[in-house]
């Protein structure tokens, strides 16, 4: 053991101590969030046009603040973009977080010097947490990967701009700096296909053992990998690999062909970062849901959301979100966002639930704009994603992604749920893993069921692609890197019909 690594197991408990401390009262904890955020607030444009100072509660910040969503909050951004200061936070971002919007194309997110510590401090808490509940610290003793976008920011206008992971890659700790893998030069390929070719070519000799990024990539680094040195399995080329770090996407549906390439199972952490915000973590291993960062520059407000339901700006001023003192377990929220960088009332488009209030811990269901009700059925991410892990339990297979979208004028019979996926191992008979994953659907979600049982809609179809279809479809929409993932639903035919 290094002194890196012994040193850490004490400070990671002092660290994991005081954060569940606040953790555990969270009404005060977010009380203190909030003032903060008004004290920084009110004296900017977007403060004085929305009285901000005036606000002591939640019940007045709800008042004071409408909803938005991205296009609510554009012309704001463009006055950021124009080098116009004290718009939305005192003085100007240090960044413009560039991210893909579901209906805006590319969006914008600032940064600020108060929220960057959000960004980097919650991902450095997430393995803090890990260290002191398992006790093992020996991954900062070998390499680590971090699987993202380019260092390299575009800085041709007032405010540089960039990927997230771009962004926060050029503050990396000091003390990580000689762990940390790729290079810098690697790390700017633009191209995701050549620079997960350079990364192999760097690492396939390394002593790794941290791996982060989304599933997807982090597969296809792992095919690569192998193919590359021959090797059986992943552990064979890292002996000592023994912390998967992931985020983005549910997990469930890869494992299995992760588990496989890897040559087995590795303790995971899941984090919720957000261009917007580092939103949640798992902190403890054997528990479900991630520990929400409730003291960290975000305050939080919960819409509750129900099948069918328009996205939160939608419906109108009247609508309420409720406080982190006012949510339920096991309800549907759509996730509202008051930031230090300036984000007041933001839809960030997330839905969630909590499966714990003491403290906070929630799991991501879906997406606000990411459903599947053409006809009625309103079926939600949560509820394909576990489908799909059923059906794979009950009939083994290997699934590298997949996406579902309603059909509504078949050439021949009812309309039905078409499921576009790509199998690494196919299941052994594909028309009875159809049926177990039709019927695992109609069990999560009864809308769906009743379509079916009265001969509205037939039941799901697979329509399998070969491998490398979603790579390339990805490639064709703009979307080849390292923080790009597939849209899991659609209420239209927009994403398959470029399949």
């Amino acid at each position: 053991m290094s002194l890196k690594s012994a040193i850490a197991k004490p400070y990671a408990q002092a660290v994991t101590k005081a954060v569940m401390k606040r953790a555990m009262d969270p009404e005060a904890t977010q009380a203190a969030v909030l003032k903060e955020l008004v004290r920084f607030g009110g004296d900017t444009s977007f403060g004085r046009q929305h009285r901000i100072h005036s606000v002591q509660s939640h019940a007045d910040l709800v008042q004071a603040v409408p909803l938005r969503d991205y296009e609510g909050f554009k012309p704001y951004i463009d006055r950021l973009k124009f080098g116009e200061e004290d718009v939305l936070w005192p003085g100007k971002p240090l960044y413009l977080c560039k991210t893909s919007g579901t209906t805006s194309g590319a969006k914008y997110i600032p940064i600020t010097k108060e929220s960057l510590p959000n960004h980097i401090g919650s991902a450095r808490r997430a393995l803090l947490a890990y260290i002191a509940h398992s006790g093992k610290a020996d991954f900062l003793d070998g390499k680590m990967i971090f699987l993202q976008g380019s260092p390299v920011l575009d800085k041709s206008v007032h405010i540089p701009s960039g990927r997230l992971s771009g962004i926060v890659a050029n503050h990396v700790p000091a003390y990580l700096l000689k762990n940390r893998m790729p290079s810098y030069a690697t790390n700017t390929i633009d191209d995701w296909e050549t620079k997960v070719e350079a990364i192999v070519g760097e690492t396939m000799k390394a002593d790794m053992r941290l791996i982060s990024g989304i599933p997807a990539w982090v597969q296809m680094y792992f095919e690569r990998l192998l193919a590359r040195t021959g090797k059986a399995n992943v552990k064979e080329v890292f002996p000592n690999f023994s912390l998967f770090v992931y985020g983005g996407v549910n997990y469930a549906p890869y494992r299995s062909r992760m588990e496989k390439l890897i040559g087995g199972s590795v303790p995971s952490v899941e984090l919720f970062p957000a261009s917007e915000g580092f939103i949640a973590y798992q902190d403890k291993g054997n528990e479900e849901g991630l520990l929400l960062v409730l003291d960290n520059g975000i305050y939080y407000g919960f819409l509750p959301v129900g099948p069918g339901d328009p996205s939160p700006s939608e419906k109108g001023r009247g609508v309420v979100p409720l406080s982190i003192a006012e949510v339920e377990l096991n309800k549907q929220y759509a996730l509202v966002l008051y930031t230090n960088a300036g984000l007041w009332g933001y839809e960030i488009g997330d839905t969630v639930k909590f499966v714990s209030l003491s403290p906070p811990r929630i799991v991501v269901t879906g997406r606000t704009k990411h459903f599947t009700s053409a006809f009625g059925e309103h079926v939600i991410v949560e509820e394909v994603e576990g489908a799909l892990k059923d059906a794979m339990t009950a009939m083994p297979c290997e699934v590298a992604e997949f996406t579902v979208a309603p059909q509504l004028a078949p050439a021949n019979g009812l309309p039905y749920h078409e499921w576009s996926i790509e199998f690494a191992a196919p299941p052994a008979e594909m028309a009875r893993f159809a049926t177990l994953l039709d019927e695992a659907l109609q069990r999560r979600n009864v809308y769906y069921k009743d379509l079916i049982t009265g001969k509205v809609l037939q039941p799901l179809i697979i329509r399998s692609l070969p491998r490398g279809a979603f790579t390339t479809w990805m490639k064709a929409r703009g979307m080849n890197d390292a923080q790009s993932k597939v849209p899991r639903l659609a209420n239209d035919r927009r994403y398959v019909e470029g399949l």
